[in-house]
């Protein structure tokens, strides 16, 4: 692909940004008022994209939405009997975003925003993303 096949999510991902930006749920002060219960604003941002995402779903699966290739969107079923691994992998992410401030999406945000420390979590996260990709084949899934 070129890179103006490419430019679009680019234009994506920054309007994405300024969103995230705008409306504070990168601040790690709002974050930190999540998890304390001391306020509403997360929680309502977080409620919106969950009904959003549950509308987008019935969407794509009763109109058999198609990607830009033509191809039919499968949603798989998610399996009852992974609910041990769903359950650990929450809690990691749930405990790297109290401990950071921040979620994965948000950190190139902040980056961006000016905030250059967030270069420390992004190649961790990454060293970690290699990690999982070294050892994959050696972990029970």
């Amino acid at each position: 692909m070129k890179f103006t096949e490419y430019l679009k999510y680019l234009i994506i991902g920054i309007v994405f940004g300024f969103v995230l930006m705008k409306s504070e749920v990168v601040s790690w002060f709002r974050i930190q008022e999540m998890f304390r219960f001391d306020s509403f604003h997360m929680y309502g941002i977080i409620g919106v994209a969950v009904v959003v995402g549950i509308i987008s779903v019935q969407i794509i699966k009763r109109l058999n939405v198609k990607d830009v290739y033509g191809n039919a969107i499968t949603i798989s079923p998610k399996d009852p009997s992974q609910v041990k691994r769903y359950l650990i992998g929450g809690t990691a992410f749930g405990l790297g975003w109290a401990l950071l401030g921040a979620c994965p999406g948000p950190m190139f945000a902040l980056l961006g925003s000016g905030l250059t420390i967030m270069l420390v979590p992004i190649l961790a996260a990454l060293a970690g993303t290699y990690t999982y990709g070294l050892l994959r084949d050696k972990l029970p899934h």
